[in-house]
């Protein structure tokens, strides 16, 4: 096992809510200057800009995983992080079909922007991002698991679009195995409250939409390797 430096949620100007200057290139040579080992690429209910970043990833020696923020139809985020492109983008393609067809008004939500590997927009996502798909939270975790992929509840400890804000407590039947942390300050508090999460693996990342907010090397998960299959295999270890 090796130990690795993470940030497993970063926005890129995909997200209507992330800043311009978050192109690929640039998330992810800020998390090479930072010293971070892995990354992922969660935009707002799509994967486009994972190509990109992960060809960029490739340069500055840092693993990219694939992934999205997926807005449940209970308005809770989900973090879905693929072991491949071609699963992410397949993802990314059904996912694309269940958002609410609402169009982006770029001078009120933000502009939701497709870079190439030469950090230009190639082209803009139309609907808004931003609004939640057609997909329960309940229905989430198969779903991705068809996909070959990952997911778990992003920053439960948050006031807003988590599952305890949301739900009020885990579903029974829930399977996930491990849970986002936007403040490790709220760990004991929110295991004491719901003592799911006491088996769950958890991580603490940034939802990073600004540069500056993509963590500093802080925090480590401990996998086999730096291969993205290997981390989330490590992810997805039920904690003892």
């Amino acid at each position: 096992m090796i130990p690795l430096y993470y940030d497993l949620h970063i926005h890129s100007c995909l997200s209507p809510c992330g800043d311009d200057d978050m192109t690929p290139a640039n998330l992810v040579g800020m998390a090479a200057v930072k010293g971070l080992d892995v990354i992922a690429l969660t935009d707002h209910n799509s994967c486009r800009n994972c190509p990109a970043a992960m060809h960029h990833g490739a340069a500055y020696g840092v693993t990219v995983i694939p992934g999205m923020e997926l807005t449940t139809e209970e308005e809770i985020h989900v973090i879905c992080l693929f072991p491949s492109l071609q699963d992410a983008l397949s993802f990314d393609r059904l996912i694309s079909k269940k958002l609410i067809p609402f169009p982006n008004r770029e001078d009120i939500f933000g502009k939701q922007q497709v870079m190439n590997e030469r950090d230009e927009v190639a082209g803009t996502v139309e609907n808004l991002l931003i609004n939640a798909v057609s997909v329960s939270f309940d229905d989430v975790f198969p779903l991705v698991a068809e996909y070959h992929g990952t997911a778990y509840p992003a920053h439960v400890d948050k006031t807003s679009t988590s599952l305890i804000s949301n739900l009020g407590s885990v579903p029974p039947g829930s399977t996930f195995s491990c849970a986002e942390f936007h403040d490790f300050a709220n760990l004991h508090r929110i295991r004491r409250e719901h003592p799911y999460f006491d088996n769950c693996n958890v991580v603490c990342c940034s939802d990073a939409h600004y540069l500056w907010d993509i963590h500093e090397p802080e925090y480590q998960l401990y996998a086999d390797s730096r291969e993205i299959s290997d981390i989330l295999e490590a992810l997805n270890r039920r904690r003892r």
